[in-house]
């Protein structure tokens, strides 16, 4: 267990463990549900999608609920559970990928906040001006030294901001609610004027990486496990916030049918919750949303710091990551991980200054990037129930591991073919730590096992790579914008940004 795991004042309640996986999860993605959803299905296809999404969810959730129970022996979970099953590499990998990935969220979420601002400032424009660019860094740099001075009042800042960033989404959710139409609904119900020609499967499929998107950050409450009070802590929180978020993102999808129509629904402007109630309450819905999408990013953002940090430390700690990333300051804060994450963030951020469509590649590859250790974690999931680990061989938990694996394995499918080799890409250069640190042990490097594995990653990353430089792979070709609109594979329509 890490240091200072047995402190009294290190620990974090269940309830504070809940708003951690409900910070994470309630960032940018919900206010931007509508027109993403409004431009790619109808009701009809939205009730199936969630359905989809929340049953896969809601397996992974109760996955980490199990493992928090069955292994309680295993902190930062998400990583340390593949390495558990799968071997050194993969769990690696796993660490990686996920640190990777919650970085790029991270810049999400600085653009997003851009952009946001950018409707009361022109200044700003869509997120990566130089003004939105230094404001940005400095928002990086506040949060940091926060962090520094104690991981405790960083999850009570959290915890204080997720109440906050809540307000607004139940407010537009109560405005819809008075100014529903049942009529304006049922007449959307199957996509309603306009709806492009397509399959209730192209349909479906258009809402995949969105769904992902909102639902990082699930595994909040087990990558910050060392700090719970007790490990059955962690499953509670995990399916706690699970429940809440999701029916918040169902009811901000479905509410906005019934004030106007699913075309107008589809045109809104990113964040489209403000349109929604502006719709349906008036002009001061479009503020009162921006406003609480500034909150809420913030908020987000914060929890994403901790957890970005959480993993490099708790990687270097197992003598997964080099021993550098194991060093924590006076507060107990694992400060040189911390480092080395907002340096790579803010990196990622001066960089999209020259790009002319970060906020849709940083918010897929995110998505994509964390789809590795979701299953992983599954797969491990599937392992412990076979063996009987905890409990009995076999049975529900079994079943539940299995459609885990499944569900991940579709949004693979659903992502492309493009993100995936460029998950490759991003993959391969960070084996560069893991040599590092295998030599900093004198361990050997690879096992058979491994050696295929890497194998992969290294033919993924130069296929990747070769798309790249022959202008084969171009995953803004996968993507048709219009606006704040983008849509996903061969489709004659375009599906909003989330």
């Amino acid at each position: 267990m890490a240091d200072g795991a047995g402190s009294d004042t290190q620990k974090i309640s269940v309830l504070a463990l809940t708003a951690m996986v409900v910070g994470s999860m309630i960032g940018a993605g919900i206010f931007n549900l509508p027109a993403r959803f409004g431009t790619a299905t109808g009701p009809f296809g939205a009730i199936i999608a969630w359905a989809i999404a929340g049953t896969g969810m809601y397996m992974l959730a109760r996955v980490f609920q199990a493992l928090a129970e069955k292994k309680p022996e295993i902190d930062a979970g998400v990583f340390a559970y593949a390495k558990a099953g799968f071997g050194d590499y993969m769990g690696f990998l796993s660490a990686f990928g996920y640190w990777l990935g919650s970085c790029l969220g991270n810049v999400f979420y600085w653009v997003l906040i851009g952009t946001t601002l950018g409707f009361f400032f022109p200044v700003f424009g869509e997120g990566n001006t130089a003004i939105a660019i230094a404001v940005s860094l400095i928002g990086i740099w506040s949060f940091h030294f926060m962090i520094l001075r104690g991981a405790e009042q960083a999850a009570a800042v959290n915890f204080i901001v997720t109440i906050a960033k809540i307000v607004p989404i139940l407010v537009a959710l109560l405005a819809m609610l008075v100014a529903f139409r049942w009529e304006l609904f049922r007449e959307n119900f199957w996509g309603g004027t306009g709806m492009p020609e397509k399959t209730l499967v192209a349909q479906v499929r258009d809402t995949m990486l969105i769904t992902v998107f909102v639902f990082l950050g699930i595994e909040g409450a087990s990558v910050y496990s060392r700090f719970a009070r007790t490990r059955a802590d962690v499953g509670t929180a995990t399916i706690l916030g699970f429940v809440a978020v999701t029916g918040l993102m169902v009811a901000v999808t479905l509410l906005p049918y019934a004030v106007m129509p699913r075309a107008e629904v589809a045109a809104l402007s990113q964040p489209s919750l403000a349109g929604a109630l502006e719709a349906a309450a008036g002009p001061w819905g479009a503020w009162f949303i921006r406003i609480g999408v500034l909150v809420s990013v913030l908020g987000a953002y914060l929890a994403w710091s901790l957890i970005c940090a959480e993993v490099l430390f708790a990687a270097a700690k197992s003598g997964d990551m080099p021993r550098l990333f194991a060093a924590t300051n006076a507060n107990r804060v694992p400060a040189s991980a911390l480092w080395l994450t907002n340096i790579v963030v803010s990196g990622f951020v001066i960089s999209t200054y020259w790009s002319t469509d970060a906020f849709n590649f940083m918010l897929d590859m995110t998505s994509v990037t964390t789809l590795f250790p979701y299953l992983m974690v599954a797969g491990y999931g599937v392992l412990v129930a076979r063996r009987g680990e905890g409990g009995t061989a076999g049975g529900a938990d079994l079943a539940i591991s299995w459609i885990a694996v499944f569900y991940v394995l579709l949004m693979f499918v659903a992502a492309g073919l493009e993100f995936v080799l460029l998950t490759a890409v991003l993959y391969a250069p960070g084996t560069i730590l893991y040599v590092w640190a295998r030599r900093e042990q004198g361990a050997a490097l690879f096992n058979q096992r491994e050696v295929m594995a890497f194998a992969v990653v290294a033919i993924g990353a130069l296929v990747g790579l070769a798309g790249l430089v022959y202008n084969r792979l171009e995953p803004a070709d996968a993507i048709v914008h219009s606006g704040d609109v983008v849509n996903y594979g061969e489709l004659p329509a375009t599906t909003p940004s989330d």
